[in-house]
């Protein structure tokens, strides 16, 4: 009798108290190992402007290609995940007469932390902040003295996401928005009138890294985009709004981008294996 009873309290212990671990266990391991993989590519319309090399506005055609991880850490209770992003963009372009012709391009790499905060169990709102580190080129195909123009810089962006879990017919989908926006940062700018030569063969580089904030680098990328699942993968369409602009050492530039892209979002669970 006393064996019956120790069993049937055995029993009782599995059933009641059990499943919770098992679901803590499962919630530490999706916290912690539980990432995802993006690649994305896109096309889309371009308008680039510097006055460095012209006081005209070019427009043309955008290519961008992105790549993303996203995973949490055991930061804060799980509550912080981590964003590895790549975008790079090769741009042609035309002035308004149709006689010149610019290519340009820019690398672009963010790394940060987001707090995630769960609204509901299908919505959440991410705040935290993205070292981001840029470089690029704008090339004048028509210009003979200083054709071609740098573009380097480095911020510590301000980092918003909203995300949303919703079904449809039983189907899940994901929405995302994000903006990031350069909150404070490093600029390298030739002076009004200051050739390349004088800065990279000469060494005047007086004045030509500057400190930036919303006053000289008003810029901000947005992403609207939208998981949809297709048999056994998930596809990601994105709207990505891309507004860069600077004005410094009396010189302006801006690079608008209207892209839309496409791409395979990969789902993985990270095992660490035991030192033995």
């Amino acid at each position: 009798m006393k064996q019956l009873k120790y069993k049937f309290a055995v029993f009782c212990f599995c059933i009641l108290v059990l499943p919770d671990m098992l679901r803590a266990q499962a919630d530490s391991l999706s916290a912690s190992y539980y990432f995802t993989r993006t690649m994305m590519y896109g096309v889309g319309l371009a308008n680039v402007y510097d006055t460095y090399l012209s006081p005209q506005e070019y427009k043309g055609i955008d290519f961008r290609l992105s790549r993303e991880n996203m995973r949490m850490s055991k930061k804060f209770d799980g509550n912080v995940s981590i964003q590895n992003f790549f975008l790079a963009n090769i741009a042609y372009t035309h002035n308004q007469a149709d006689n010149n012709n610019t290519i340009s391009g820019l690398f672009n790499w963010n790394y940060g932390m987001h707090y995630n905060f769960r609204v509901t169990n299908n919505f959440k709102i991410l705040l935290g902040g993205l070292g981001d580190f840029n470089g690029g080129f704008v090339y004048n195909l028509h210009n003979s003295n200083n054709p071609t123009s740098i573009r380097a810089y480095i911020n510590l962006d301000v980092s918003g996401m909203l995300v949303w879990d919703l079904k449809i017919k039983n189907r899940p989908f994901t929405l995302r928005y994000q903006a990031n926006a350069p909150f404070v940062g490093v600029f390298f700018s030739p002076n009004y009138g200051q050739s390349y030569y004088e800065i990279l063969t000469l060494g005047n580089y007086s004045g030509v890294f500057k400190l930036t904030s919303f006053h000289k680098q008003l810029s901000i990328r947005q992403m609207l985009s939208v998981d949809i699942p297709i048999r056994y993968a998930k596809i990601r369409f994105t709207y990505l709004w891309d507004m860069q602009q600077s004005k410094v050492n009396n010189l302006q530039t801006h690079t608008y981008g209207h892209v839309f892209m496409v791409g395979a979002v990969k789902e993985f669970y990270r095992i660490k294996r035991k030192r033995q």
